[in-house]
């Protein structure tokens, strides 16, 4: 489970999966966006534990590409004021839609609103298949042990095993370390020990989080620092800092320019004075 604030949440009412749901993004932020898709709710979705599970992508890498989501309108950080037996408390969710979702939905969600629905959009040119997380980690099998090295077909067809158990446990690490520990001498047939072997040793399901809270209240958090405020304040559920901009004045308040200028004015008059 992830620490609080990190863990995955599903936005509600996604559109089905197909499988160019994120063929708009560059190719980086759609490998992860794809990624985090498939995992269960409560799976860490940090930038430091993404770049462990992702091999490709550094910690900063990682940290980039869940900001381009969340100003794609694929993530955003929410703080929720909970009611629970034990008193009120603050929380922060971090909520995922594969379906890309605008300002507004945004806005209606944190409200508490029905959020409406996304507006239809050009149907983008068809994509070619994006490779799933499961099919990657059966075809990786033979770099952690060549006895164990799948051919194309092999990965399609135990792809839908090896996705039922990253439902269960999201860390391949663990799911090739199943697949390739202990094996017998020789491996006949490297296809059927690994279908075997994802029967025999599935992970239980998750046990299911406990639903006695009451959300009273949501603000957002900005994606990179998080700061709160209403998403107004937070278009792409970016703050004005992190998205380079000045933060506005106060009422009555003076621009720097304006600030140089009085205290240049304040030091001349200091200087004639005492000359």
């Amino acid at each position: 489970m992830a620490n609080p604030g990190y863990g995955k949440r599903s936005a509600p009412r996604q559109s089905p999966r197909r499988a160019d749901d994120f063929a708009h993004l560059p190719r980086r932020e759609a490998a992860i966006a794809a990624y985090i898709d498939r995992l269960p709710d409560g799976a860490a979705i940090d930038a430091k534990t993404l770049a462990k599970c992702l091999p490709d992508y550094g910690q900063m890498a990682c940290a980039t590409a869940l900001r381009r989501l969340s100003e794609a309108g694929h993530l955003r950080r929410v703080r929720e004021h909970h009611i629970t037996e034990d008193g009120a408390r603050w929380v922060t969710r971090t909520f995922f839609s594969r379906t890309a979702r605008a300002e507004e939905w945004w806005e209606a969600f944190v409200r508490g609103d029905d959020a409406p629905e996304p507006r239809p959009a050009a149907v983008p040119p068809a994509a070619a298949p994006t490779r799933t997380p499961a099919y990657d980690v059966l075809a990786s099998l033979g770099r952690a042990d060549p006895r164990m090295t799948l051919s194309a077909a092999d990965c399609a067809r135990l792809e839908s095993r090896a996705a039922a158990w990253l439902a269960r446990d999201a860390d391949p690490a663990r799911l090739v370390q199943a697949l390739t520990s202990g094996l017998p001498v020789p491996v006949h047939s490297p296809a059927a020990l690994a279908r075997t072997r994802l029967e025999a040793k599935l992970p239980p399901e998750p046990v299911p989080e406990p639903r006695a809270e009451i959300t009273i209240s949501r603000l957002l958090e900005c994606t990179d620092c998080g700061r709160p405020g209403p998403p107004t304040a937070l278009p792409g559920g970016l703050c004005r800092p992190c998205r380079g901009e000045a933060e506005p004045l106060p009422p009555g308040g003076l621009s720097p320019t304006e600030v140089h200028r009085r205290a240049a004015a304040i030091r001349s008059d200091v200087r004639t004075h005492e000359g």
